[in-house]
């Protein structure tokens, strides 16, 4: 008995090290020196990907459609020592699109990660705009909240930063042979696609 004691002792620093490794605690930064482009990460969910994206070692670039919002959160994620700029854009013009892409190749040589917050029809240019806007108005009403959280027989919503995870490990080297895979982040929500 005291052998094994003397052995799981010996061999405890060892098994630790292996423990953080394999739960991603031991490494640091795996998005370091990337260079990662986000559109509407002013707020919410955009926000909470470009902050995680941030932590995990990116060069940040976000954007908004109004200056304000893109100082209010450049301000805060770099309070925070992150990494991180911002530009103007709205994604249906061309001319900002190109302004975004630039700052990030002015500043970093590149762009690494591209996360895109908008659909946009490449043939026409057109925006469908009832993303994240639509989603937190429609969070605040209380009685609607509940009514789609029985519908959508889960207990609770998710919160932005819930979301930001996935994206993070999607852009990460760890996800270098998942290709062609949809993720659903609903928190246990049925759902088909």
């Amino acid at each position: 008995m005291q052998q094994a004691r003397l052995l799981l002792n010996c061999c405890a620093p060892a098994w630790e090290s292996v423990r953080k490794a394999s739960s991603g605690m031991a490494r640091r930064g795996p998005l370091a020196n990337k260079v990662a482009l986000v559109t509407a990460s002013t707020d919410g969910i955009g926000f909470a990907i470009a902050r995680r994206l941030a932590r995990d070692g990116a060069h940040v670039v976000v954007s908004s459609r109004k200056q304000q919002n893109v100082d209010r959160a450049v301000a805060a994620l770099q309070g925070e020592g992150l990494s991180v700029v911002g530009t103007v854009c709205h994604v249906g013009k061309a001319e900002d699109r190109e302004r975004l892409v630039a700052t990030a190749v002015n500043l970093h040589g590149g762009i690494d990660i591209l996360v895109s917050n908008a659909a946009v029809n490449p043939f026409f240019g057109n925006i469908m705009d009832a993303t994240e806007e639509m989603w937190d108005k429609l969070w605040m009403d209380k009685e609607r909240e509940e009514s789609i959280k029985e519908t959508m027989q889960i207990t609770r919503i998710g919160k932005p930063d819930e979301c930001a995870g996935i994206v993070s490990f999607l852009c990460s080297e760890d996800a270098s042979y998942i290709t062609g895979e949809t993720v659903v982040v609903g928190g246990g929500t049925p759902s088909r696609l």
